[in-house]
């Protein structure tokens, strides 16, 4: 596996997410239509922690997902594949299940590794670690479409 360090500039220009959306700060490892390894660090300032769960805060999971979707959509995005007017969908989630909570302080590694590729779907498997441990796991299906169908 190729190493490929990116950080928050590169992935600006390759997501269309902003904070307080935006949920990988850095790419780690990068294989071309392989697999990706990205980190998103968790800090008590991200705004869902207001309200899930004042006095006991956790990172909801479907934020969780999200952020392996956007691991996945820089994964594409970073293989050359052309997205010039074109956006990376999130389409499906199957066999999601969730380890552990993820806190404040936590480092969370957001794993993707495309496992099929059809046309414009791609199927990857997912998995956010916490210290080496599976926080979070799924299997994630995207789509590139065109911006001009999302107006």
């Amino acid at each position: 596996m190729s190493t490929k360090i990116a950080d928050i500039q590169k992935i600006l220009a390759y997501l269309p997410h902003r904070y307080p959306f935006l949920l990988v700060d850095r790419v780690l490892e990068f294989d071309p239509m392989t697999s990706l390894v990205g980190l998103k660090n968790v800090s008590i300032n991200e705004p869902f922690f207001q309200g899930h769960f004042p006095g006991l805060p956790v990172m909801p999971g479907v934020l969780i997902m999200e952020a392996l979707a956007q691991a996945g959509g820089l994964m594409i995005g970073f293989s050359d594949v052309d997205i010039q007017d074109k956006v990376f969908m999130f389409t499906g989630i199957d066999k999601a299940k969730f380890r552990r909570p993820v806190v404040p302080g936590d480092q969370l590694m957001l794993k993707c590794q495309l496992t099929r590729r059809k046309l414009n779907i791609w199927r990857m498997e997912g998995q956010a670690l916490v210290d080496g441990e599976i926080a979070a796991q799924a299997q994630l299906t995207a789509a590139i479409v065109d911006r001009s169908v999302l107006v």
